[in-house]
C-alpha cells in the first residue's frame, strides 16, 4: 500500500491537472473555502455577545443535554479544527470540484452540538447544493449557521430541506435503527448512511497525568453522548488508572445515580468515581455513565480484538498501538477535517455520485 504522503500527492497532482481544465469550477471551491473562512471568523466571539449568548441559552432550553459551556466547546473546535483558511485550502485542494452539482440531503444526528456540520461543509466544498434536515434536538445552532452562512453568502446552496423533497443523494446519521429506515427510504438514489459507534482507548500504564485528563475528556464531554467519546478501555493487566468523572450535566447525574443504585442492588462490583461507575467488561456498555475496562496482557491481543470489531468502532485514543483512526488524549472530540466518520472519505463519495 502506498504512503499517505504518496496518496496524497497523487490526489494533489489529480486536483491541479482539473483546475487547469476546468479552472470555473476550481473558482468555485474557492468561493466556498471563502465563505467558511469568513464563517470561521464570525464564530471567534460566538458565546460572548448578546446575540450569540441568546443562541447558546435558546440551544440549551431546546435540547437539556446541551450545556451552555459544552455549546461554546463545540463552536470552538470547529472554527479552530475546520474553518482556518490554510487547513480548509489543504484539504480541499485535494480534490476534483464535482462537473456536475446535485441536490444533496444532509440528515443530521442530534447527539452533541453541531455534529453534522461537517457534512453539510463537505456538501458545498464539493461543489454540491446542500438541503440540510436538522435533527429535532438541534434545530437552534444548526439554523443559527445556516443563516450565517447565508448572511456571508445570499447566493450560497444552502437550504432547508423541504418535507416532499427528493434530492439526488443523501448522507444520514441516526442510531442503527433510523439507519434501516433510512436504507428504505433512500433506496435508488446514492448514499451515505452512518449507524451506531462507540470509541475505546488503550492505556499503556505509563499515560502522563496531562494524558490521563485528557482521557477524562475523551470520555466525558458532552456527557459521553458522542461516537467519538470513549467508552471501553483497554488497560494492562493489574494497571488501573485514577480518573474522576467530569460529566456536569445533571441528568447525566441522575443517570449515574440509577446505573450505581442496580450494581449495588445485583452485587456487581464497580469502581463508583463520583459521577459515572467503572466496570470490568470486555464490551461496550448499554448504559450511559458506565465505562467498561478490561485487562490486555499484550498489544497483539488487543489489536486483533480491533480488527474484529472494526465495524463498531469510530476512533482509538492511545499512544501505544497502530491504527487507522487513532487520536492522541484529549483529541477525541477535536475532529479535523480528515477525521471522516466510520472512516469512509466523505468528499470522495461526493465525487462519485
Amino acid at each position: 500500500m502506498a504512503a499517505p504522503e504518496m496518496l496524497l500527492l497523487g490526489k494533489t497532482q489529480t486536483a491541479f491537472a482539473f483546475a487547469r481544465a476546468y479552472p470555473y469550477l476550481c473558482r468555485s471551491m474557492n468561493r466556498m473555502i471563502d465563505i467558511f473562512s469568513v464563517l470561521g471568523h464570525r464564530l471567534a466571539a460566538f458565546g460572548k455577545t448578546p446575540d450569540t449568548v441568546e443562541v447558546v441559552r435558546r440551544a440549551a432550553v431546546e435540547n437539556p443535554w446541551f450545556l451552555p459551556q459544552e455549546i461554546i466547546r463545540a463552536v470552538k473546535a470547529i472554527r479552530c479544527e475546520m474553518l482556518e483558511r490554510q487547513r480548509l485550502e489543504a484539504w480541499a485542494g485535494a480534490y476534483p470540484p464535482v462537473r456536475t452539482p446535485k441536490r444533496v440531503l444532509v440528515v443530521m444526528a442530534g447527539n452533541i452540538p453541531l455534529v453534522g456540520f461537517f457534512d453539510l461543509l463537505c456538501v458545498l466544498a464539493s461543489g454540491h447544493a446542500c438541503r440540510v434536515k436538522p435533527s429535532s434536538k438541534d434545530t437552534v445552532l444548526i439554523g443559527y449557521v445556516v443563516d450565517l452562512l447565508r448572511t456571508i453568502d445570499p447566493a450560497i446552496p444552502l437550504r432547508m430541506a423541504e418535507q416532499g423533497e427528493r434530492p439526488d443523494a443523501v448522507i444520514a446519521t441516526g442510531s442503527d435503527n433510523a439507519n434501516r429506515y433510512f436504507r428504505m427510504l433512500f433506496g435508488g438514489i446514492p448514499s451515505l448512511l452512518r449507524g451506531s459507534r462507540q470509541s475505546v482507548a488503550i492505556l499503556s500504564g505509563r499515560e502522563t497525568a496531562a494524558e490521563l485528563s485528557g482521557l477524562e475528556e475523551d470520555i466525558f464531554a458532552y456527557s459521553g453522548l458522542g461516537c467519538r467519546n470513549v467508552s471501553l478501555l483497554f488497560l494492562p493487566r493489574g494497571y488501573l488508572p485514577e480518573l474522576r468523572c467530569t460529566a456536569l450535566n445533571e441528568k447525566y447525574r441522575r443517570n449515574y445515580l440509577r446505573e450505581r443504585a442496580l450494581l449495588r442492588m445485583r452485587r456487581m462490583p464497580f469502581v463508583d468515581l463520583d459521577g459515572a461507575v467503572l466496570c470490568e467488561d470486555r464490551s461496550f456498555p448499554a448504559a450511559l455513565s458506565r465505562i467498561h475496562y478490561t485487562f490486555y496482557d499484550s498489544l497483539a491481543d488487543v489489536e486483533a480484538w480491533l480488527a474484529a470489531h472494526d465495524d463498531r468502532l469510530q476512533c482509538v485514543v492511545s499512544q501505544c498501538v497502530r491504527h487507522s483512526r487513532r487520536v492522541a488524549f484529549g483529541r477525541a472530540q477535536h475532529p479535523g477535517l480528515t477525521d471522516y466518520a466510520d472512516d469512509v472519505d466523505t468528499m470522495r463519495f461526493l465525487g462519485t455520485i
